[in-house]
């Protein structure tokens, strides 16, 4: 383990994402042990990315230039149980993170399907779970500690930073190098799931889809584009919830665990019983103990107004005889509004028309300007990290306080050592 700023020669070449179809650049990957020998490495530095957990799928870390790691910083978790919040080191992962807050009878507000994945990296990407009442994981963030182009430590909270906090929280890493979040918690308190298959055709209408949606504090639908719901994964809160019956909007309970893609084993996936347990243990789709899947496979994710949701997926229906054979499965979920600047779900309840996409990146890239384009009356955001092929020009206009964020970007970075070609393209320089 290095000592100081120097690359690691383990860590020298960045290597590729988790899916494998990420390069991240030639380096090298610094990975410092300490702040100090951070901010050494950030004033020293032309440019700079900070490079998370890989599980991206679009290029938003990647970089032609150097990168940086947290991995080797102290994975610092520090709860107030009186004030319900905690600080944490940014390359902590959620599943820790959750482990310990549940050790103090709190919880996170809300999870990703991964608990695989960073806190710094999840907040600054937008990454989300599923809920009507449940915002993107960086909502729940009430201040930052980032490193800024000259090496010095900057905070900025929610209290006493208004009027650019929304700015910087979700920044896709164009700010500086993230070193400590405080987040919100929540009392802890129990949760169940379970999985129902087969909902039909009949149900995919806007009402059936809302009841669907609605039926628990956290619902996923998954599905492959020929009609009917193949699975609904439900998670409770059992203290709010009523428990769903064995039959349910014309499908039935699964006898037995699931895994949402066909042919993997369900052993990686969280309880799906209907027992009661741990808030962590039941909003994720799987288990931290697991690598949920081998990884080769693509994502696309876009955000439109959750009460079109059955307008949109009826737009994108007639292309289902082309998406099935690069398809592993699509999911639904819904994402409730914030007022983050660079969020999908910035001022809009959404749903997310979500696919993942078996390991064949041109002829995914060939079909997705032809799903956009039966998105295009939902004014559809993707998720920042994953694959995508709409014009910079459409992103940028979904997004009222993107000048604004230029500013803070420019105020706080004015050399630009925290660009990549990605941020260029699509947020413009």
């Amino acid at each position: 383990m290095p000592t100081s700023s120097t690359p690691d020669p383990a860590l020298h070449a960045p290597g590729l994402s988790w899916s494998g179809t990420v390069d991240y650049g030639p380096g090298p990957l610094h990975a410092p042990t300490s702040l100090a020998a951070l901010q050494q490495l950030v004033a020293g530095s032309t440019r700079l990315r900070a490079l998370g957990t890989r599980h991206s799928f679009s290029e938003v870390a990647a970089s032609d230039g150097p990168l940086v790691t947290l991995t080797a910083m102290p994975p610092e978790i520090g709860i107030d149980a009186e004030a319900r919040t905690v600080r944490v080191g940014a390359g902590v992962r959620y599943g820790e993170l959750a482990v310990a807050a549940h050790a103090a009878g709190l919880a996170l507000p809300n999870m990703g399907s991964l608990p695989h994945i960073s806190v710094g990296g999840a907040s600054a990407t937008g990454t989300h779970g599923s809920g009507n009442r449940l915002r993107a994981l960086a909502s729940s963030v009430r201040e930052i500690e980032l490193v800024t182009a000259c090496g010095d430590l900057l905070t900025l909270s929610r209290e006493a930073d208004p009027d650019v906090f929304d700015g910087a929280v979700l920044c896709l890493g164009m700010l500086g190098i993230l070193t400590h979040l405080t987040l919100d918690l929540v009392p802890a308190a129990p949760m169940r799931q379970t999985v129902h298959l087969d909902v039909p055709a009949e149900r995919m209408d806007e009402g059936s889809l809302a009841e669907m949606l609605g039926a628990g504090a956290s619902v996923s639908l998954f599905h492959h584009w020929d009609g009917h719901i193949a699975q609904a994964w439900v998670k409770q809160r059992v203290d709010e919830d009523a428990a769903l019956p064995e039959h349910w909007l014309g499908g039935r309970r699964a006898p037995g665990p699931v895994h949402p893609l066909p042919g993997m084993p369900a052993d990686f996936c969280t309880d799906q019983t209907g027992e009661p347990g741990p808030a962590h243990e039941r909003l994720p789709h799987f288990r931290l103990e697991f690598t949920p899947s081998s990884g080769e496979e693509i994502q696309s994710e876009y955000f439109v107004p959750r009460e079109r949701i059955g307008e949109a997926l009826a737009a994108v229906m007639p292309l289902g005889e082309r998406i099935r054979p690069l398809l592993h499965a699509s999911e639904v979920r819904t994402v409730a509004a914030d007022e983050l600047w660079l969020s999908p779900a910035q001022h809009r309840d959404s749903a997310c028309v979500h696919f993942t996409w078996k390991q064949r990146p041109a002829e995914v890239a060939a079909l997705l300007p032809e799903i956009e384009e039966r998105l295009a009356p939902f004014a559809p955001r993707p998720h920042w990290g994953k694959v995508f092929t709409l014009d910079p020009e459409v992103v940028q206009a979904h997004y009222p306080d993107l000048e604004r964020f230029r500013a803070l970007r420019d105020r706080l970075d004015p050399g630009r050592v925290f660009r990549n070609g990605y941020v260029d393209r699509l947020l413009g320089a």
